[in-house]
């Protein structure tokens, strides 16, 4: 009887990522999708699209906010590590003994890094971007010509590699999912993981949810008022 009251108080999942964590990142994979789809079938000035990038934005700077006040597996001190740790962790991925993290692992954790960088300068690319005709970003009337066609060719160019990274990251998650032992498709919907010994601090600690709001609505702030004190305009 005691062992089997001790087995039924024992918990069966552990949280990994708190819910403002999970909602960011599937926030910016809907945003990035909307805008690749205002792209190409939005109105013709591009004015969803905009609103699109200035949302990106806004998640983006949550996240770095978030990363550094939000729960314990959200912080980038709790997950980014050296190149040295990176590689250990691939020598035993290939080895097939990876030790398993609650959070992100250490490739994981890089690849957290990469794709915030390129969406963030998709975005900032995209707010000096014209077509010269009836397009124009936030931040064009005040910067000179050359800006403009600087901004807008890296705008261009750095999409193939965004696709690139995203397709990179779902088929690691994927592959995680379906012959791993952790189900993070699963995990980043939830929140929640299988209760187990991992490398990491377990189980992760929430960040409060005051919080969260607070540095949305700092994200605001920075983006918008950012804009608007540059000379730019906030609001396509």
């Amino acid at each position: 009887m005691t062992g089997a009251s001790l087995s039924s108080s024992t918990p069966v999942t552990m949280l990994a990522w708190d819910l403002p964590t999970r909602l960011a990142k599937w926030s910016l994979a809907a945003l990035v999708g909307l805008a690749f789809a205002s792209r190409y079938w939005g109105d013709a000035a591009l004015v969803w699209h905009q609103w699109n990038g200035l949302a990106i934005l806004v998640v983006v700077v949550f996240r770095l906010l978030w990363g550094l006040v939000g729960g314990s597996t959200a912080r980038f001190a709790g997950f980014v590590s050296g190149p040295v740790a990176g590689l250990r962790y691939a020598m035993s991925l290939l080895k097939g003994r990876p030790p398993h993290f609650l959070g992100h692992n250490p490739l994981g954790g890089w690849m957290v890094l990469a794709l915030l960088a390129i969406v963030a300068a998709q975005g900032l690319t995209g707010l000096f971007t014209s077509d010269d005709i009836i397009v124009y970003g936030p931040m064009t009337p005040v910067v000179s010509d050359a800006t403009i066609r600087s901004a807008s060719g890296w705008h261009q160019r750095l999409y193939p590699f965004l696709l690139a990274l995203i397709g990179l990251h779902v088929l690691a998650n994927l592959a995680y999912s379906l012959f791993g032992r952790d189900n993070l498709i699963r995990a980043m919907i939830t929140g929640s993981k299988p209760a187990a010994s991992y490398a990491d601090r377990a189980p992760a600690t929430p960040g409060g949810v005051g919080m969260a709001l607070a540095c949305l609505a700092l994200a605001g702030l920075i983006v918008f008022g950012g804009i608007a004190l540059a000379g730019g305009h906030p609001f396509p």
